[in-house]
């Protein structure tokens, strides 16, 4: 008989078990002082970033950057949907604003130091005790300033501000070489993160295609003492650009073409697939600019202009968010709403294009401009009602 041949079978490997890695579990202690810190943060950053608007509303140059950043945040808002997407840069102006705090903190004792100083001055100009006040208001104010380039020089944050070797930590770098260097390209990334060109150049072609649709509107309103019946005209046409001129410039901040002015069809056909927010956002947007008419009645000082320009923001920067609102929800929809909504849109906007027009109308006669506040739309243009553009007084 042949032997036949038995197969022999490998062993088979145990089965291996899969080890459990444990997984880190955030301690809620943390959690919650992270939020909390990060809250804070985000809060002092957008009321930074409002005094910084406020700031350059009240200056010629600046209220083109204001206005660009009013349309990017518009336009960001109309591309996501999301009205968080609006507020930009809120985590920069925080960076900036900490290192402003920073260097007006420390700059309180020195100010204090100066006043005994100028008092001693005035008692005793050539006195012991006047010089002796002198020197220490100068070397408190060359350590003041080394100290703020140290910590500018750190990274500008509140913390760096407290550190209490700065000086030594500035002689030192100064010794390594390179901190000139080093200081200049900081300074280029720091301003580089503003987008000032960016922002200003969206806002003068926002200026620009807004007066464009405005001008002829605004001429004839302007004729209307002297031709009630081309007052009337010129009134009609506005009543009729201001409808949809929040919403052009809106498509313009959106795809940040300048062509987006011309989309009148288009801007028509996104309304009929969402009037109600459409007429919402059109009665904030006229309501909230009519109040700040009355500012223009009497001569703002050049000094106090920036507290007009808090004003301001406050009721044009949700008005801007809400057009943005809209318009990204009109865009989220492929067909039209019945026509039943789409007129109760219409007829719902009728008082109130209706008021802002008269509003516009009687600014001419009650303003300190004349006639030139016509052209003063700070609802679609620059907020420029609220400046004196007398600088040499």
């Amino acid at each position: 008989m042949r032997p036949v041949a038995i197969p022999i079978r490998e062993p088979e490997p145990p089965p291996r078990v899969a080890r459990r890695v444990p997984v880190p579990v955030a301690d809620p202690i943390n959690v919650v002082i992270g939020f909390v810190r990060s809250a804070c943060g985000w809060v002092f950053g957008a009321g930074t970033l409002w005094l910084a608007l406020a700031v350059l509303s009240a200056v010629p140059l600046g209220q083109f950057l204001v206005l660009g950043y009013l349309l990017e945040a518009c336009g960001r808002v109309a591309r996501s949907g999301r009205l968080r997407d609006g507020f930009v840069g809120v985590r920069t102006a925080a960076r900036f604003g900490g290192a402003a705090a920073g260097c007006v903190i420390l700059w309180l004792p020195l100010y204090g130091l100066s006043v005994m100083a100028d008092s001693a001055r005035i008692i005793d100009p050539v006195g012991r005790g006047t010089r002796l006040w002198e020197n220490w208001l100068t070397l408190l104010a060359t350590l003041y300033a080394l100290h703020v380039i140290a910590a500018l020089l750190r990274g500008g944050r509140l913390r760096d501000f407290a550190r209490p070797l700065n000086v030594f930590w500035l002689g030192t770098r100064c010794w390594r070489g390179g901190l000139l260097q080093e200081a200049r390209d900081g300074v280029w990334s720091a301003v580089g993160t503003l987008r000032l060109p960016y922002y200003f150049w969206l806002g003068a072609r926002g200026y620009a295609g807004g007066l464009l649709w405005l001008l002829i509107p605004l001429t004839l309103l302007g004729l209307g003492h002297r031709v009630p019946a081309v007052g009337v005209l010129g009134g009609f046409m506005l009543g009729l650009v201001v409808v949809y001129l929040p919403f052009l410039q809106t498509r313009f901040a959106r795809d940040n073409r300048f062509r987006g002015f011309r989309m009148l069809g288009a801007v028509r056909a996104t309304y009929r697939r969402a009037p109600l927010a459409f007429a919402v956002a059109l009665s904030f947007h006229l309501m909230a600019a009519m109040p700040l008419y009355l500012m223009k009645i009497e001569l703002i000082p050049r000094d106090l202009a920036f507290l007009e320009g808090l004003v301001f923001l406050a009721f044009i920067f949700p008005a801007r968010l809400l057009d943005g609102w809209a318009y990204a929800r009109a865009a989220r929809r492929d067909s039209p709403r019945y026509w039943v909504f789409r007129w109760a849109g219409r007829l719902a906007v009728i008082p109130v294009v209706v008021g802002y027009v008269l509003v516009v109308f009687s600014s001419q006669h009650l303003g300190w401009s004349g006639i030139s506040s016509l052209y003063e739309q700070h609802a679609f243009l620059l907020p420029v009602p609220f400046v004196s553009w007398d600088w040499s007084s």
